[in-house]
Order: C-alpha cells, then structure tokens, then sequence
C-alpha cells in the first residue's frame, strides 16, 4: 500500500481540497478526522467533529481509542487500497496516524501552500474562527445520522483542470463542530408526526397513528407514538416493522439520528370491508 499525506494548520482548506488532491495522485481512499472516504463515501470510522472538545477531536483524528483503532484496521484490511491519503496538521500527526493504524511510512506528502494561495487559506481560517464551518469531504447524505441537528448544508465544487483535462466535481458538507456550535438547527413537532403517519400508511397491519409525542433536542429526537393494530396481525412483528422503518425514514429525511423511539400498540381495530 502506498501512503500520501496532506499537510496543513487547521482551517486553511485540506477537507475542501482532498479529493483533488488524492484525484492527482490517483488516490481513491482518505483518512480525514477519523473517517476512511472512498470515492465521495463514508466506508467506516466516526468523524472527529463530533467530539465535544478540540482535545477529543484530536484524540478520534489519531486513533487514540483502541476500539475505533481496531474497526479502522479491519475496515482497510477488508478494502485492500493500493493507496491511502491521510490528512493532518503536521507531519507528526499524519505519521502518528499511519503507526496507529500499522499502515506503511508516508511516501510522499502533499502541503496546503502546495495547492492553495495565501489568501484563499486566509480566507478559510477567517470562516473557521468567526462561523465554526467545517468541511467534511463527502456528500451531505452520507453523514446525516452522524451530525444530528448541526449540519449546515451541503457544497458542490466544479472545478476546471484545463484544456483536455477531466473537470474536478465533488460534493462536501459543510457543518458545524459541538464545541464550536454556534446556531440551531431545529424542525417542528408536526413535521414529525406527519411522516410518522406517512409511515403508518405504508405499514401494513397499521390501522393509524393514535397518539405522539416528540421530546426534540440536540442529540437528536426521542419519539413515543401510540398506535392502532388491525385485528389478524401478530402485534409484536408489527410494531418492530414499524419502528424501523421510522427509524430509517426520519434519519434520512431529517439528518437527525433518532435517541430513542417507542412504539406501543394502543388498541385492535378490526378491518372493515371495502
């Protein structure tokens, strides 16, 4: 395997680049905050800008915690890349990156100045420092449950490489750290209910949504909804069908990863006849 890396202080744009950066050097994998990208998706790992301090965001970045440690290890072991690009702040941190995870040595690293002007990382820092913004490099779909209520919006790049050169397109998501979270993002209660009762629909066995009930903060929401069971239907399989499909369905909809959810079966109902 070869090992890249691409080096420099945070906020000046690595996250925004790294996917031109590794298309150059005909890399397909990156590392970047305790996420191993491949081709604009998440393939395993949990971003470090869900730490609730820069400390512990340092700490995921690394591979500090064993466990987080080993699920890295097995993930590059099942994907075999013949190339791997880390991103860090300094040489020491992309080399302690690539012993954590038993990688081979850095062959060769790539420097922000290398492929960013002196006013456009300016720019970037000032953005990190008054906004809290940070890019994550994959499309904002597939980091929706890992940042529940603090993704700010998705970002299309196109960008020309000259004359008979293939153009540079990728989608990032732009969001905001919990330790440098400056706003709310928030989506009202009768938003919830209607796709529960969209869903109740779509379930077989569901005769309606009697009741709900949605405690809605940060974390994300903790959902209790009473519901009303056909007469025939196992009751337990039901509400286990209906559960999950509203864990899945308001995930993605919402970019909210759901705290907890309780279902309970209010009453039997005996279908009437068309």
């Amino acid at each position: 395997m070869r090992v890249f890396a691409f080096v420099g202080p945070s906020g000046t744009g690595k996250s925004y680049r790294a996917q031109m950066v590794a298309g150059e050097h005909n890399i397909s994998y990156i590392i970047d905050d305790g996420l191993l990208v491949k081709d604009n998706q998440v393939i395993a790992g949990e971003s470090a800008k869900k730490a609730p301090t820069k400390i512990e965001t340092v700490k995921h970045a690394i591979f500090i915690d064993k466990q987080e440690r080993e699920n890295m290890q097995k993930a590059i072991k099942k994907y075999k890349p013949e190339s791997i690009l880390i991103l860090g702040t300094s040489d020491g941190m992309v080399a302690k990156i690539a012993e954590n995870l038993k990688l081979p040595k850095i062959e060769k690293t790539i420097y922000i100045q290398e492929v960013a002007t002196e006013n456009e990382m300016n720019t970037a820092q000032t953005i990190r420092r008054t906004q809290g913004k940070h890019v994550i490099p994959v499309p904002t779909f597939e980091i929706k449950k890992d940042f529940s209520g603090y993704i700010l919006d998705p970002l299309q790049i196109f960008k020309s490489k000259g004359n008979g050169k293939k153009p540079y397109i990728s989608e990032k998501s732009i969001i905001r750290p919990t330790f440098s979270y400056l706003g709310n993002f928030t989506i009202s209660d009768t938003v919830f209910r209607q796709m529960i009762e969209y869903i109740a629909k779509k379930t077989e066995g569901i005769a309606r949504v009697a009741r709900t009930r949605i405690e809605n903060v940060e974390e994300g929401p903790s959902i209790y909804i009473e519901v009303v069971v056909y007469y025939g239907y196992t009751v337990i399989e039901v509400l286990q069908e209906f559960k999950a499909k509203c864990i899945k369905e308001i995930e993605k909809l919402t970019t909210m990863g759901i705290q907890k959810i309780t279902v309970i079966a209010k009453s039997i109902e005996v279908r009437r006849e068309e």
